[in-house]
């Protein structure tokens, strides 16, 4: 159990989220790979990639997936002071949560046939029934996640990034056996491991790992710190940004495109979001304590240097990852997902889908960082604002582009807007903080993708020409142009840049330098 909740300095946070987030980005593919085998991109897993727009605008309209950030600087605040008191404010918060997220719940479950409708506009009666059903199994564990977020917002204001990693693993390898225990019952099995999942690894993992620290419960429905979480979370509530609405967006305009769609998207979205998840994320969760702490001091340079630094770093490994995998967009979907249900059709069908949405992972990656930096500074209004406004300006995008384009439509509008959205955040902060965070960081990402261009040229040759060589035989020649591909993308890229930019990836070459030296 010490391993559990032993604390971690920010490199070893980084890693810990790294490797927990790359492993819940491939249980989630391995997810999508029984879906794609058993039911392709069909109208019933587009039903149960829907069933999840309801339940997860809830969760956002109740800012859950931001719980752990709002809490964060109040649970140091309040712990900092005194022990008792900090478990005092966490008891406040989680006594009104349960109840408000339980009666949202609640109310959810009763209309769901009539927000089915606005979840897929475009199934018709009985997918809409079938949908519905889903819901209703689905709803309940948003009060687990939100419940789980508050103890989660524990463990990471002590710096215990261990359960908090393992909570993702939990879950989705619950919705995988889920769904294959009862896979004669179609995608109904995947909703219960959705429910199971959370209840076990969302609320229990890090509820235990608390009440091993001396977790106290007090029966106290008061407290000053209430009015300060309600006002930070406030923001979030009520504006709702592009990049948490942006998987719905895809899912409710992709209905409107025809069977299959929201399932090709989801498909795409889920690798797409695979780079953003182990680098930008990783970076963002890990760093984000220790911003916090600089803020706290006051000290305005060590904080500009050290975000400046993770965004420099994000960029310089970011950008090489998404410039290949859009290279590598067929293969690597032929090798995941081609097989059983999800034929050749499908596999070209999302490839463009695939590429259109990884132009869009370094704005990620940054927007990332620059939200976080405002929760630092207890600012939620900005984002949020700013998010709102966005999201606003997105919708008639979707729709245009969506009617007109079709599916790829909803992919472009979805890159759009989160470029759209890092950009305004970024003039934002630079308007407000000055550009002293920004040093070097355009520069980095503008020198990145021209030190990629030889090596995705080579990439893109080795694609093209290994299915060629293997006719016949398509899951080996995609593994075999990956591993190709990918060696050749790496080997050009260091080439290149240790010859005209040999500072610039310094980083990387420190990095695999401690590596090799820790296993000798």
């Amino acid at each position: 159990m010490a391993f559990l909740t032993g604390r971690q300095h920010m490199g070893v946070a980084a890693v810990i989220m790294a490797v927990s987030i790359f492993l819940s980005r491939f249980m989630g593919l391995i997810r999508d790979k029984v879906i794609s085998f058993y039911y392709g991109a069909s109208i019933e897993s587009d039903i149960y990639f829907a069933s999840f727009v309801i339940p997860d605008f809830l969760n956002y309209l109740l800012a859950g997936g931001y719980f752990s950030i709002t809490l964060i600087p109040l649970l140091a605040e309040y712990f900092n002071n005194s022990e008792e008191d900090g478990w005092k404010f966490l008891s406040s918060v989680l006594f009104w949560v349960c109840i408000v997220i339980t009666a949202g719940t609640c109310v959810a479950w009763v209309g769901a046939p009539y927000l089915a409708k606005i979840a897929a506009p475009g199934f018709d009666a009985p997918s809409i029934a079938r949908l519905t059903y889903f819901l209703r199994i689905i709803l309940p564990a948003q009060i687990f996640f939100l419940l789980g977020s508050c103890f989660s917002g524990v463990l990471y204001m002590r710096k215990q990034f261990v359960v908090p990693a393992l909570v993702p693993l939990v879950y989705n390898a619950s919705i995988i056996i889920g769904g294959l225990f009862m896979i004669d019952y179609g995608m109904e099995g995947f909703c219960w491991g959705v429910l199971f999942g959370a209840a076990t690894g969302s609320f229990m993992l890090p509820y235990l790992a608390v009440r091993n620290g001396g977790f106290q419960w007090h029966f106290t429905l008061r407290h000053p710190g209430l009015k300060k979480f309600v006002l930070l979370a406030l923001p979030l509530m009520i504006g709702q940004s592009v990049v948490v609405l942006d998987e719905q967006f895809v899912r409710i305009f992709g209905s409107l495109t025809g069977d299959g769609a929201v399932s090709l998207l989801n498909y795409s979205r889920r690798i797409m979001l695979v780079p953003v998840g182990v680098v930008a994320q990783a970076a963002g969760v890990a760093s984000y304590p220790f911003l916090a702490a600089l803020v706290a001091k006051g000290d305005t340079e060590a904080f500009n240097t050290t975000l400046s630094r993770a965004l420099r770093n994000t960029m310089l490994f970011i950008v090489p990852l998404s410039f290949w995998m859009i290279s590598a967009a067929e293969p690597t979907l032929r090798l995941i997902f081609q097989q059983g249900s999800f034929g050749v059709e499908q596999t070209l069908g999302a490839t463009p889908l695939l590429q259109i949405m990884l132009a869009s992972v370094a704005f990620w990656g940054v927007q990332q960082m620059i939200g976080r930096a405002f929760y630092a500074h207890k600012d939620t209004i900005t984002p949020a604002v700013v998010g709102t406004v966005i999201s606003l300006i997105a919708i008639p995008v979707y729709w245009y582009l969506g009617k007109t384009i079709g599916v790829m439509g909803v992919a472009m509008a979805g890159t759009m807007s989160v470029v759209l959205y890092t950009l305004a955040l970024s003039a934002v902060w630079k308007r407000r903080f000055g550009g002293d965070a920004f040093k070097g960081v355009v520069r980095m990402f503008l020198l990145s993708a021209v030190l990629c261009v030889p090596a995705m040229v080579a990439s893109v040759y080795v694609v093209q020409q290994i299915p060629l060589l293997l006719d016949g035989r398509p899951l080996t020649g995609a593994f075999v142009s990956l591993a190709v591909s990918g060696t050749l993308f790496c080997v050009l890229y260091m080439c290149t840049s240790m010859l005209l930019a040999p500072k610039a990836i310094e980083p990387i070459v420190t990095f695999v330098r401690k590596r090799i030296l820790r296993r000798a």
